[in-house]
């Protein structure tokens, strides 16, 4: 029992530690460029959101969709940007592109093909959220339910 007990506090001292900061890891844009997601969105008090979701994720899409609607107004209240990482792989990554165009998302996307910075953030299921601000992960959420995008900008807000 001694033994579980210290193997689950190791490991939560893991999880929280890799869930701290946004690790340094490199994934290309709808542009094809490289963008490092510790160093390039790491401007001081701003806040990011970073989104991972995925082509075939209905709930990811909804909470895009419905955030969407908002993020103007976000912006303005708010020194806040979205950053909409796709965990498509090889074989549905060419969806990501026609699917932003015709949704008209104004959001950095980020292609996460390998999934090498959803294993480095531990995330197993999309849609997850995660909240940074000065490099620190700040909120950490889980799946979308209608209106879960108030409760998140009111996360922001108190940041």
């Amino acid at each position: 029992m001694r033994i579980l007990l210290i193997f689950v506090a190791v490991m939560m001292a893991h999880f929280s530690q890799a869930q701290s900061q946004m690790p340094n890891v490199q994934l290309k844009n709808m542009d094809n460029q490289l963008k490092n997601v510790y160093k390039d969105y790491a401007e001081d008090d701003k806040v990011y959101i970073f989104s991972f979701w995925a082509t075939w994720c209905a709930p990811c899409i909804n909470e895009l969709e419905a955030i969407k609607a908002v993020y103007t107004d976000w912006q303005e209240e708010v020194d806040v940007e979205l950053i909409a990482i796709s965990i498509d792989d090889a074989r549905t990554v060419k969806r990501v592109k026609p699917m932003v165009n015709g949704k008209a998302w104004e959001y950095e996307i980020l292609l996460d093909t390998n999934q090498e910075l959803k294993r480095k953030l531990q995330i197993n299921n999309v849609p997850h959220t995660i909240v940074v601000k000065n490099q620190k992960v700040m909120h950490v959420s889980n799946g979308y339910a209608e209106g879960a995008e108030e409760e998140l900008f009111e996360e922001i807000k108190a940041l």
